[in-house]
């Protein structure tokens, strides 16, 4: 579980320390939540805890850098041409499978204004995918970008509270009762 500590070579270290101290967190939260120490998320990375801190200087840091990562993924998702809700919903699942700590800090801290950019940026990527569903008639006309939103929230809330080993089937009936419920039908 731990790496063997790396030889100081000073700033230029630093984007290499930054990305193996994102995956450790990733990993890390994963199994023991975000309230996991951080000492085991530098230790994880192979950094010290002054690496930790310099790069992160907050758990909500740490997390919201990670959440930053699956923002991104979600984003270029977006960006497709004929990306749909089922994608959208998919790859939330697949994240939410592997980083089901991060719902919890999310609406725990949700009046921190460095977690504010994240509803903001999902919203944006929830417009997207529901305009082409709309557009391909593939989407009830009764649901709106905030209902994808609250089954997506939901999606994830629901995962982030259900054991390892049961979360690929959970994710399965959840999406497929998503699908229902946004299916013009």
């Amino acid at each position: 579980m731990t790496s063997e500590r790396k030889a100081n070579r000073g700033p230029s270290a630093g984007p290499e320390n930054r990305r193996a101290i994102l995956s450790a967190a990733r990993e890390v939260f994963a199994i023991e939540g975000v309230s996991a120490p951080l000492n085991a998320v530098a230790r994880r990375a192979g950094v010290g805890q002054g690496s930790l801190y310099r790069h992160f200087p907050d758990r909500v840091a740490l997390v919201v850098a990670v959440i930053d990562e699956n923002i991104v993924e979600l984003e270029a998702l977006a960006e497709t041409p004929g990306s749909t809700l089922d994608d959208l919903v998919a790859l939330v699942a697949e994240q939410a499978i592997v980083s089901t700590a991060f719902a919890d800090l999310l609406v725990e801290e949700r009046d921190d204004p460095r977690v504010a950019h994240i509803g903001t940026r999902f919203r944006a990527v929830a417009d997207a995918v529901t305009d082409n569903d709309r557009r391909a008639g593939r989407l009830g006309a009764g649901v709106s970008t905030e209902d994808v939103m609250l089954g997506v929230e939901m999606l994830a809330g629901v995962l982030s509270r259900t054991p390892a080993i049961d979360r690929p089937a959970t994710a399965a009936r959840a999406t497929a009762l998503l699908r229902a419920a946004f299916d013009r039908r």
